[in-house]
């Protein structure tokens, strides 16, 4: 019942979390030569979330169950070691994401509000 009043909501918190460690891990091993920075599209699995919504099938609870991969990031500026996380580009990838997060935390607020007003009756 909860999943239908909440939405995607939770999963989409879930998902920045995760997104959050995949960018935290880049930033890590921006100098670890050779490293592969990683990343998710988050624009592509609320999409196609949606649609399989909208076909009738169940959300998943983890971004995992969604099937979706780590893509590798192509670098602005190809680095002599091979190492493609550059760190003003996961910086700036790690402030929109947890920007965003706070977006969707402020959504599930106004979804948990409106859930707690109807039980009480207000």
């Amino acid at each position: 019942m909860f999943d239908k009043a909440l939405g995607v909501h939770p999963f989409s918190l879930q998902l920045r979390t995760d997104r959050a460690e995949i960018i935290a891990g880049n930033l890590a091993n921006v100098d670890t030569p050779g490293f592969k920075a990683r990343d998710i599209n988050y624009k592509q699995i609320m999409q196609d979330l949606a649609y399989n919504i909208q076909q009738g099938q169940s959300q998943p609870f983890a971004a995992a169950e969604t099937g979706h991969q780590l893509l590798y990031r192509t670098p602005y500026q190809v680095s002599a070691d091979g190492n493609t996380s550059e760190l003003n580009i996961e910086q700036a990838n790690f402030a929109a994401n947890s920007m965003d997060f706070q977006t969707s935390l402020t959504f599930l607020n106004m979804k948990i509000s409106g859930l707690r007003a109807a039980i009480k009756g207000d």
